[in-house]
């Protein structure tokens, strides 16, 4: 097992930023040619989500969706810090996603990239916590 941890900027109250390179990186390091690797959020008001990569307009459309969906400003958790709806982003996306190893590289589609999901920024530092089992 390994386990590497990502630091990540956020500039956006609401963004998914494109982690597949990092992770990426990750797993050629590991010299795992087979195996799963597992990449959580830490905080709970965040979340790791994997979207299509074409172009913004997927991504877009997620934090557009979620939005409307979950408004900010109308739940209970409001009154101790004003961020209720950002643990319920959290909580409806999840933390975590794991993805296959397949001959050494990430198992993802044509499409498909991980996304680190921010719900409460913009933040200076956020952590992801990379854990891969392989062989």
């Amino acid at each position: 097992m390994i386990q590497k941890f990502l630091y990540l900027r956020t500039d956006k109250h609401n963004g998914l930023y494109d982690i597949t390179e990092e992770v990426r990186k990750i797993v050629a390091e590991s010299g795992y040619k087979t195996g799963l690797v597992n990449v959580y959020a830490r905080g709970s008001t965040a979340a790791i989500m994997i979207q299509e990569n074409w172009d913004e307009s997927v991504q877009n459309d997620v934090i557009n969706l979620l939005k409307k969906l979950i408004p900010s400003g109308v739940w209970q958790h409001d009154l101790q810090d004003n961020n209720g709806d950002a643990h319920l982003k959290s909580g409806l996306v999840g933390p975590s996603q794991t993805i296959p190893i397949i001959n050494g590289m990430l198992g993802l589609s044509t499409w498909q990239n991980i996304f680190f999901c921010e719900f409460d920024g913009p933040r200076n530092r956020r952590e992801i916590v990379v854990t891969i089992y392989g062989e």
